[in-house]
Parts: structure tokens; sequence; C-alpha cells
């Protein structure tokens, strides 16, 4: 009897045998970029090891990212230097750069076809068309004060866009390409997120998250998460709307369904943006530490690895085993 359970089983631990080193391989696969705005460059690290394999030197000031609808593209704005750089996310080369007005804060709709870019210092937001291959500007709209974070309706009809310096969002209708309304929301917004038929908007001049109803236009709550509130980053698998407050240094967690805040985790070092790997744990820009956090959201443990001075955006980019990145 011992014999054949051993008969059986030999096959089978040989096979287990064979798939755990292809399960490592596919965990740790990956490339993180991380943007230092105040180091000026783009740094590309091994998601597994965490080490440095290239770094993209820019002109001026890198803030924040976004893919193109089809995930072939990572375009990084570079705001002091008017600049655009397009990236190949799976191998870290640099494709192109494209002279573009101040863009600080980008997005693209949910159809794919518009990118919305915010101009932080020139009071601007412009509206291009994306065909999946060049952009075209639509509409340029000067919107004082300090135009910032920005999310969509998810019909593609509207992009909300907080106003940091007036304490106010801002509706701008995608079809006549024009502002519907303004409404107050506290002092300094910043991040924002479409969730359920509201908007969630970060207070970073206060300690709340506010839930802004677009059909009134009124703040119909206050969610308590910290000072510094400043951007909101929906779970992967929809189950928690993340939090970061930079003054107070920690991450809210909220509930998706009742908006209550189920727990706060200590990030020291002001975390600003997130990203999240394969395996749910968040990576996080350390603002004031030169570093970024790799957070367990269960068990609230954090690992550090330096980066450059001021990291802002950041993305975990998975990439298939045969790709290579580019020194």
């Amino acid at each position: 009897m011992k014999l054949r359970s051993a008969t059986i089983l030999r096959p089978l631990l040989g096979a287990l045998a064979m798939l755990l080193p292809l399960a490592g391989a596919a965990e740790g696969q990956g490339l993180v970029y991380v943007l230092n705005s105040g180091d000026a460059n783009i740094q590309v690290l091994d998601a597994s090891t965490r080490q440095q394999k290239s770094r993209i030197p820019v002109l001026r000031e890198v803030h924040h990212l976004a893919l193109t609808p089809d995930g072939s593209t990572l375009m990084v704005g570079d705001s002091g230097a008017n600049e655009m750089l397009f990236i190949n996310p799976a191998t870290g080369e640099l494709l192109k750069r494209e002279t573009l007005s101040n863009p600080y804060h980008l997005g693209f709709s949910p159809d794919g076809r518009t990118l919305t870019i915010t101009s932080l210092r020139r009071d601007q937001v412009d509206i291009y068309r994306w065909d999946g291959q060049a952009l075209q500007l639509a509409k340029r709209l000067d919107l004082p004060d300090m135009p910032s974070h920005l999310a969509y309706r998810p019909d593609n009809k509207v992009v909300y866009v907080t106003l940091q310096a007036s304490g106010t969002v801002v509706a701008i209708s995608l079809e006549t390409l024009e502002p519907l309304w303004t409404a107050d929301v506290g002092p300094e917004p910043a991040g924002i997120v479409w969730h359920k038929d509201r908007l969630l908007v970060g207070i970073m001049g206060s300690d709340h998250v506010a839930v802004l109803d677009p059909d009134t236009q009124a703040v119909e709550r206050r969610i308590s998460v910290g000072r510094g509130a400043h951007a909101l980053f929906p779970a992967p698998d929809g189950k928690t709307i993340y939090v970061t407050s930079r003054v107070d240094s920690r991450i809210t967690l909220l509930d998706p369904n009742s908006l209550e805040a189920t727990r706060t985790l200590n990030v020291p070092g002001g975390p600003d943006c997130v990203t999240f790997d394969p395996q749910g744990r968040l990576w996080v820009t350390l603002r004031w530490k030169g570093r970024i956090g790799i957070v367990d959201p269960v068990t609230g443990a954090m690992e550090t690895q330096r980066v450059g001075r001021s990291p802002h955006g950041i993305l975990f980019a998975v990439t298939p085993p045969q790709a290579a990145v580019t020194n």
C-alpha cells in the first residue's frame, strides 16, 4: 500500500516542482516606473529585485503618467519642459518625445478616444482626440485656478477637474467642450474619482474626502481620512478604495459600498501615488523620503526602496517573460 501511494504521488510532486518556479517567475515579472520629479528622470525598476534596470533622463519635471487604451505605450508628462514622453512599458524603451504644453495630470476617457491634460501652472485644461496613433488638440480651456486631477463620467460625456487654488471642481462637456458647472468642495482639492454616481474628492488642504453629487453639485458627505488627503485609488478587485494622506503619512481603506473607513495603514514619508502589483500589494511613492514603499494591505507591513528625489507618479507594468529592458 505504501509503494502504491508513493507511485501515485511521485508524478504529482514532480509536476508541482516544475510549476513552482514558473509561478515564482510570473509573480515577480514586471517593471516599475517611478517618476522622480525632483531629479528629472524616470526610474525603471525590476519588480522582482527592486533594483534599477534603466533611467530615462527628462528635461525638467515629471509628475503623472497614463497608459494608452491598448496598453502598448506609456505616456509621461514633463510639465516643466512642455514635453510628452512615449515609452514601451514592457521594455522601458523610449519611443519618442513630443512637444506638448505643460502636461501635469493626464488620463484617457473610458472609451479611449479622448485624452484630457491639466496644466497646474498655466491654468489650462487641454482636451485631445486620440485615434490610436496621434493626439489632436480639440480644445484649450482657460480654467483658473490650478487645474489638478481629473476623472470621467462612465458614459464619456463629461470630464471633471479639481481646481486646487479655488477649492472647486469643474465639469466639462466632452460634446460641446465647454464648462457645465463649478462646485465648491473644500480647500485644495486634488485627487478625484467617479464612484457609483458620485465624485470622491481628496481635500488636500484639510483631512477628508468630499462626496460630491454631480447632479445637484452639492457635497453630501465628508469622510475623515487624515490631514493632507490627496488621491484615491480603487483596488483592481473593486473591494477597497485606498486614500493617501500626505501630511499624516497614512493610507485609509474605504469600504466601496458604505464609504466608511475600515482601516488605516501607517506609511511614513508622505504617501502620494499608488500602483498595484498582481498580488494586490501597493507600490507607493513616498514624496518626502525619496523612496517607494511596498505595502501588504493585509498585514500592513511595508518594505522600502530608495529611488530619486520627490517621487510622484508610479506604475507597475506586468511584462512578458521574453521582454528585455533597453538601457
